[in-house]
C-alpha cells in the first residue's frame, strides 16, 4: 500500500481544513518544498498536494507551488483542485506533475474525462468526496445527487484506474478512515482505491494495508503527531507501484 502525504494549498501556504470547512483553515507548515523533502527523507515516493483555492475558482491558482515542489522534491506529485479541462491537465504533466485529480470535472462534464482518460490513461486519477454519501464538488461546498458507489462505477466505466475517495465527514477529523465505504466501493469497482480523511495513527494504516486498499493518503495525523511517516511506509510496503 502505497502512503501519500498531504500537502493543501491556500494562499501559497501549507494548510489543513476540518471537514473542508474553510472557516477551520490554520497554517501546518511554514514551506511547501521543505515539507516535502521531510517526506522524502522519511521514505515516500509520492506526495498528495491540493489547490484549495484552484478548487473553489476553478482554475490554476498555486501552479507555481506545485510545480516547484515537482521540479525540486524528488517525489512524484499527485495533484488534484480546480483541474477542468484538458488544457490544464496538460500543463500541470507536461510542468511534471506526475497524476492529477479530477473532481469536479469528472461529475459535470464525464465526457471531458473520458477524454482525458483516453488522452493521458494512468496519469488521470478520479477524486471521489462523500457527504452523506452524495459526491460533492467545488470544494465541498456544493452535493450533487450522485451516489458514490455510483460514481465510482461510471469512472470505472471509462476507464478511469485510480479512486481517491474521501468521506468529507471525517477528513481532518483524526477518527479513522471510513472503512466501510472505502470497502464498499472496492467491491463495487475494479479500481484502484486511495483513502483519504480521517487516518489518525498506525492502527489505521494496518486496517486499511489489511483490507486490500492501494493507497492512504496522510495529512492531519503527521503535523499533529499521531503517525509516524517512516512507520506508515513500513506498514505500507512497496512504494512504487503505480
Amino acid at each position: 500500500m502505497i502512503i501519500l502525504p498531504a500537502i493543501d494549498i491556500k494562499d501559497k501556504t501549507c494548510v489543513r481544513l476540518v471537514k473542508g470547512d474553510f472557516a477551520t483553515v490554520h497554517k501546518v507548515a511554514e514551506d511547501p518544498l521543505i515539507t516535502a523533502a521531510s517526506f522524502k527523507k522519511a521514505g515516500s515516493v509520492w506526495l498528495h498536494m491540493v489547490d484549495l483555492d484552484g478548487a473553489v475558482l476553478g482554475e490554476r491558482a498555486n501552479a507555481e507551488v506545485f510545480i516547484e515542489v515537482a521540479k525540486n522534491s524528488g517525489l512524484k506529485v499527485e495533484l488534484g483542485g480546480g483541474i477542468r479541462d484538458l488544457k490544464t491537465i496538460e500543463y500541470y504533466l507536461n510542468k511534471g506533475i506526475s497524476r492529477v485529480i479530477l473532481g469536479s470535472a469528472a461529475v459535470s462534464n464525464p465526457e471531458m474525462t473520458a477524454e482525458a482518460v483516453k488522452e493521458f490513461g494512468e496519469h488521470i486519477a478520479v477524486g471521489i468526496d462523500a457527504k452523506n454519501r452524495m459526491v460533492a464538488t467545488r470544494g465541498w461546498l456544493d452535493t450533487s445527487e450522485v451516489d458514490f458507489v455510483e460514481m465510482g462505477k461510471r469512472m470505472e466505466d471509462i476507464g478511469v484506474k485510480y479512486i481517491v475517495f474521501t468521506d468529507i465527514s471525517r477528513d481532518g477529523t483524526l477518527k479513522g478512515p471510513s472503512i466501510d465505504q472505502l470497502l464498499e466501493l472496492k467491491s463495487a469497482v475494479g479500481c484502484n482505491i486511495i483513502a483519504s480523511g480521517g487516518i489518525a495513527n498506525i492502527d489505521d494504516i494496518k486496517t486499511l494495508e489489511k483490507a486490500g486498499i492501494y493507497g492512504a493518503i496522510c495529512g492531519k495525523s503527521l503535523y499533529a503527531g499521531t503517525l509516524d511517516l517512516s512507520e506508515a511506509i513500513a506498514v505500507g510496503g512497496d512504494q512504487y507501484a503505480g
